[in-house]
């Protein structure tokens, strides 16, 4: 090797060493030498320190959820006197509550639309947003599809819809009074307490319907109803939990009545928000601050420790002292736990299934059935749509019907292609209120179980055994951890009044430990 060659290699061996000891220079001053000062800059981009890009926020209660529960509940705590945070999977605010633009500034409701009597404090929240209630359209006579045979009949009564099929009818309204006779027994607050909780629990509603219901069409007559109430099938549901469902749709002062959850007229279904019932929630994260609510941040994890929580989404850290994790009981269990969830808890979540049901709406120049002395509702005892409404605006234009697919017809349709699925829902409307439902200037559909921070609608039923196996651990907070939503709530379950309500319980409880 010639002396030059030599030469040449320890000048980049000084170089080299140079060129670390540089580096570590900058480490040691913090990466405060000026730009450059390290030589090219990827070798600056080589040798600087990652930078931590998650962002960081901190607020006495974080409130996981922006629907109706979760924005309550941030309220309360503001108005405690503390801070909040709330933390929103979706890009937008209303959970189950969705409008839908139908032209000219009008919406239709794809989510929770309806409001009725006892429901007091969801229409005190409206109140004091000042969104205004109007009644469903119930002027004229409905339908009834049974055996072939459409036959008009007259509106309300004390079953709500009742059809011209007496057989059918009188055998459905015993069995409705014993249902209701027996739901007045069921303690709302802990229905696994009931005298004779393990025997209900032990079967399911289609047990008990086969042993109280024995004409074909009150039988068929049933399903549609219970469909309508739960999205779901007799054979579903636990009886125990339905006896509590009836019992839970009341307020504190009125008896439970399985015909107020049936009903249109001072019924569940009594009326709609002006405006749609998103707007509630649109208006109630306005006064709560859109800086306290952060959007399409999916909480994935929830650590809890001697001092507080720590909530992680992609890319944010949240620290609080106590946390609310509100909506579907499926959809929160999927957040990891650090510590996990007690075996009551995660025993329940594991048995807690959405109901199925595809909302379907036709949009029409005009609310043609109107002029035929129709309210736009339908009660048939098969085929894919079985109970329709009038959802058309305040002002009657345009002209929207809708029709639930639900239950077994929803799973099943669901798994069909849409062409076919709208085909079919128009041919339903066609049978009920004429051949021009099939010409509609415009079709859409809300399926809840495709959402993924759903999965499913109107509420999260209970199978047979779970109520009295783990219910204990249905709203009982975890450590710093607080449950809220619609399944929460002891009355009105599953409504967006009963979500009002759980919103107000859990931030009582986050307060009262801070």
């Amino acid at each position: 090797m010639g002396e030059g060659e030599r030469e040449n290699r320890r000048l980049s061996r000084r170089r080299f060493i140079g060129a670390g000891a540089g580096a570590a220079a900058g480490a040691a001053l913090g990466g405060y030498l000026p730009q450059g000062a390290l030589g090219s800059k990827a070798e600056e981009a080589k040798n600087r320190k990652p930078r931590n890009r998650r962002r960081r926020r901190r607020a006495d209660v974080i409130v996981v959820g922006a629907g109706l529960a979760g924005l309550t509940a941030a309220r309360e705590v503001l108005r405690g006197g503390h801070s909040v945070l709330v933390l929103e999977a979706r890009n937008r605010v209303g959970g189950r509550t969705l409008n839908h633009k139908i032209g000219g500034g009008k919406i239709a409701e794809v989510g929770g639309e309806w409001v009725g009597p006892t429901q007091d404090h969801l229409m005190a929240l409206a109140a004091e947003l000042g969104v205004g209630t109007f009644k469903t359209y119930n002027e004229g006579n409905n339908v009834y599809w049974a055996n072939g045979s459409l036959t008009p009949y007259q509106s309300g009564g004390p079953l709500g819809p009742i059809p011209p099929d007496p057989s059918a009818v009188g055998e459905v309204f015993v069995a409705v009074n014993n249902l209701n006779s027996m739901a007045a027994t069921v303690p709302v607050a802990a229905p696994w307490t009931a005298r004779d909780a393990p025997g209900w629990d032990g079967q399911t509603l289609e047990t008990w319907k086969q042993a109280n219901l024995q004409v074909p069409n009150a039988r068929a007559l049933f399903d549609t109803g219970i469909g309508a109430v739960f999205a779901a099938e007799p054979s579903d549901l636990s009886l125990l939990f339905t006896l509590f469902y009836i019992a839970s749709g009341t307020n504190e002062t009125t008896p439970p009545d399985l015909n107020r959850l049936f009903n249109v007229p001072d019924g569940a279904q009594d009326s709609r928000f002006i405006g749609g019932s998103q707007v509630i929630s649109k208006r109630l994260a306005k006064r709560i601050g859109r800086k306290r609510i952060l959007l399409k941040q999916a909480v994935r994890r929830i650590e809890q420790h001697r001092r507080g929580v720590r909530i992680f989404t992609k890319n944010l850290t949240a620290s609080g002292k106590q946390v609310i994790v509100t909506g579907p009981p499926v959809v929160t269990a999927e957040i990891h736990y650090d510590p996990h969830l007690p075996a009551d808890r995660r025993a329940l979540l594991q048995r807690f299934p959405q109901g199925t049901t595809i909302k379907c709406q036709a949009v029409y120049d005009r609310p043609y059935w109107r002029d035929s002395g129709l309210t736009g509702q339908a009660v048939a005892l098969d085929g894919p749509v079985r109970v329709t409404f009038d959802n058309s605006p305040p002002d009657g234009t345009p002209g929207v019907l809708l029709g639930f697919i639900e239950g077994a017809a929803a799973r099943h349709y669901q798994r069909r292609p849409a062409g076919e699925r709208k085909a079919a829902v128009l041919s339903a409307f066609a049978t009920y209120f004429g051949e021009a439902a099939r010409h509609p200037r415009e079709y859409f559909e809300m399926n809840w179980t495709h959402e993924a921070w759903t999965r499913g609608c109107y509420e999260g039923y209970l199978p047979p055994g779970a109520l009295t196996a783990h219910g204990t651990a249905l709203r009982a907070p975890f450590k710093r951890i607080h449950w809220a939503g619609a399944e929460t709530s002891d009355y009105w379950y599953g409504y967006m009044d009963g979500a009002v309500r759980s919103g107000q319980r859990a931030a009582a409880e986050a307060l009262e430990r801070l």
